[in-house]
Order: structure tokens, then sequence, then C-alpha cells
């Protein structure tokens, strides 16, 4: 049995490919494309034509790659970009008459998926709070080795805070104080659960945690690790490095690919505030993230049937 996933993020497309027949899952292709689709005009909730464009064309070349691995089982996902956007139904429409359907999923549904994503890797081995900075929303997981605690996503993706506070180079004090206090304005009942819960550790899924880890190793690759522990010390000093640079300065660093070169920066303050106001004594990265977490719930479906 052959599966295939496509996560349609707010900044990139992601198809993957699995075997799912033995105990063990295979990847057999993997791909990550950045399509832009909530470029522009994001936090007017409006695809627009350009990035509507390109996300149709890409699933267009997605639907022949699926053709020739012979796949029995496809899943598209749509998160924040779709789900939000006034003209979102039109896209699913699009994309059917291409050959792709569409699932839009929740906010709720997406950390759900997150979750079963990273607990498919086996390193939540203490209570942690999984953090998964997308372009449109970012989602957290309070979670322990017994299963998931709380969940919640919040419309404060790296995307759409970037659009709509960062018009500066650096990025200015003013800015940075403005997301902030829009994070304190937001983020109250996940302060109040880590309070309650207590995670140690924070577990960052995929995409900017990818780069940061990156950036610690010197700009240099970390090849297939699917995971791996990230000094916090070291972190802080790359995240006073990153907000204080110009563009140009951050599109030199090593490593550093060029869809992050900004929202790297958003990123940073988003990692940084939970950092400062949730006590975490760890940092971690988890490679495996929504779209696995789609992957092992097919595999996991599959697995209750032949039982």
């Amino acid at each position: 049995m052959r599966a295939a996933v496509i996560d349609l993020g707010t900044n990139t497309f992601h198809l993957i490919i699995g075997d799912l027949a033995d105990k063990d899952l295979q990847i057999v292709y993997k791909t990550t494309i950045p399509v832009l689709l909530g470029q522009g005009r994001i936090n007017e909730n409006i695809i627009i034509p350009e990035a509507f464009e390109r996300g149709i064309s890409m699933l267009k070349e997605f639907r022949s790659i699926i053709d020739a691995h012979d796949v029995d089982i496809v899943r598209a996902i749509a998160t924040s970009a779709v789900r939000n956007a006034v003209n979102g139904p039109e896209f699913v429409a699009a994309a059917h008459a291409v050959g792709i359907d569409i699932q839009v999923i929740t906010g709720d549904e997406e950390a759900a998926f997150i979750f079963n994503g990273v607990r498919a890797l086996g390193i939540i081995q203490q209570t942690s709070l999984i953090m998964d900075i997308g372009g449109g929303s970012t989602e957290f997981i309070i979670c322990n080795e017994d299963g998931l605690i709380w969940k919640k996503s919040y419309d404060i993706g790296a995307a759409r805070l970037m659009q709509a506070y960062f018009h500066s180079d650096p990025i200015s004090d003013a800015a940075r104080n403005t997301i902030t206090d829009l994070l304190d304005k937001t983020l109250g009942d996940l302060k109040a659960a880590c309070a309650r819960y207590k995670p140690e550790m924070l577990i960052g899924s995929a995409g900017a945690f990818e780069s940061f880890a990156v950036l610690l190793n010197n700009g240099d690759d970390i090849g297939d690790v699917a995971s791996m522990t990230l000094d916090i010390k070291s972190y802080e000093k790359l995240a006073e490095r990153l907000l204080a640079s110009t563009h140009e300065e951050r599109t030199k660093m090593k490593g550093l690919i060029s869809l992050r070169v900004d929202m790297i920066v958003i990123a940073v303050i988003l990692t940084s505030y939970i950092l400062d106001n949730i006590g975490l004594s760890a940092l971690s990265l988890s490679m495996y993230d929504l779209k696995m977490g789609v992957l092992h719930s097919i595999k996991d479906q599959i697995t209750s049937k032949a039982g």
C-alpha cells in the first residue's frame, strides 16, 4: 500500500509519498516547493491571482508525480491560507479540476496532525510544548509520553505577522514591541495551560526550527536527522544576531534558504517570546510535522482495519 500526502501550507507546498506495507513506514519521495500562497494579502483573507495560479500549477505537477509512483491513497490537506481565504472554495474547486481533492482542516485538526507526526518520531519523553510556526498560523500542543494534553491554533503565522508589521530594515524596536503586545493579548490561554501542565521542553516542528538548527550548525546541512537538541544559550545568541541583521546580511548567511530570509525574523520573535514567558529548560527540533502526522494516521487506519 502506497500513500501520498500533500500539505498545502501558506508558504510552502509539500508532497510526501510513503510505502505503508512494512512495519516501519518507508518514504519513497518527498519535495517542498515555496508556492507562497499567502503572498500579498493574507491579512485580507485573499489568495491573490498570481499565488492562486502558482498553487494550481504546482498541484498539476504533484498529480503527475503521484501518478508516476503508483499511489493507492492521496490526501491533500489545506491549512490557514485556504481555510481563511474568501476565495478558498474557488481554489479547492480549481484543484479538484486538476485531479486533487483538498480537505480543508481546522486549526484544531492541524494541531492534532502535528502532534501525531512528532509522536511518531518517539522524542516525547517528558511533558513538552510542541510549536509549529506556519505562514498563516502557529500551533501549540502540550503533551507527554502518554499522549496529547492540550492544543490550540492561533492566527499568528510568520507570513501574516510579517505582512502586517515588518516594514523596516532591520526590523524596528517599535514593530517588535507591537508584535510582543499582540502575543500578550493572544496567548493568555496558552500561558495558563502551560502554568497548569508545566512543560519542560519546547519541541519546534520543522520549518523555522530546521533553519535555526542549520544556522547553529555553522550553516552546514544537518543531513537526514529526524530530530536534534538545540542549545538554548546558542539559540539566544543567534536570535540576537538575526533580530539586528538587515535583509542583505541575512541573504549572505550560509544555510538560510531564501524563503526564510525575512520570515526567520518573525519566527525568532515568536520562539523567543515562548522561551522567555514559559519556563522551558530544553529546546529540540522535530523534522516530523503535519505531513508525517497525516501519513502516519493513514497507516494507523489501515493497520486498525487489518487488525
